[in-house]
């Protein structure tokens, strides 16, 4: 029934890129020249990370998607190409890892969660596991303490900010490979640290996945 629905709502309104508006070669929130026109960066190397891939530089319009998502227009219909635009960097960027066996974001503390309303890394990273059709566990991993931002901190305070932040309280068997989802990697201070969690409850392998990475510098 959804399906048909589906189908029948792409007959009336049909898919175009959100970017330059022209009808996508696939089912995708951008284009392939839209993407192609993204160059994808090469994040940090990170402690406690198998790998860290990410969709394109956090620069020009891509900083723009990002602060427009995060910090979206208090109205009561959202903008959703902000989200759709980043969904397809993450699932860019997911094409070079190896298929996990669980998805999950970094998380907000419970304080910072009330504050803003929602969680960006957990909305992005719910909708590509559920286009990907991998499962994924919002909870599974939680932070224990309020960080202040990181904004303006070198990496070594970064590192420091973030230190046993983390922990692992999902239940049963620990999952092999994890996918750990993120808007924008930086210094990669913070996906470290929440690696480091999970590897310490018996996750084998971890990989960032990130819409956006800033540029390396030195």
């Amino acid at each position: 029934m959804f399906e048909a629905i589906a189908s029948a709502l792409d007959l009336l309104c049909p898919r175009v890129c959100f970017r330059c508006q022209r009808t996508p070669e696939e089912s995708a929130a951008l284009c392939r020249r839209c993407l192609a026109g993204q160059p994808a960066p090469e994040p940090p190397a990170i402690p406690n990370l198998d790998a860290c891939a990410a969709g394109a530089g956090y620069t020009g319009e891509v900083e723009a998607w990002v602060r427009a998502f995060k910090y979206p227009p208090a109205t009561l219909l959202p903008d959703p190409a902000p989200e759709a635009m980043l969904g397809a960097l993450l699932d860019r960027a997911a094409r070079s890892l190896p298929e996990p066996a669980l998805v999950v974001p970094v998380p907000l503390h419970p304080r910072r969660l009330r504050s803003r309303g929602f969680n960006p890394a957990g909305l992005l990273a719910r909708q590509m596991a559920k286009r990907m059709e991998v499962p994924f566990d919002p909870v599974a991993l939680v932070r224990l303490r309020d960080t202040p931002s990181q904004t303006g901190l070198d990496a070594r305070a970064r590192r420091r900010n973030v230190a046993r932040a983390f922990r692992w309280v999902r239940a049963g068997t620990t999952p092999k490979r994890v996918w750990l989802v993120d808007d924008v990697v930086t210094t990669g201070a913070t996906l470290g640290a929440a690696a480091r969690a999970l590897h310490a409850a018996g996750v084998r392998e971890v990989f960032g996945v990130c819409a956006a990475a800033t540029e390396r510098r030195g």
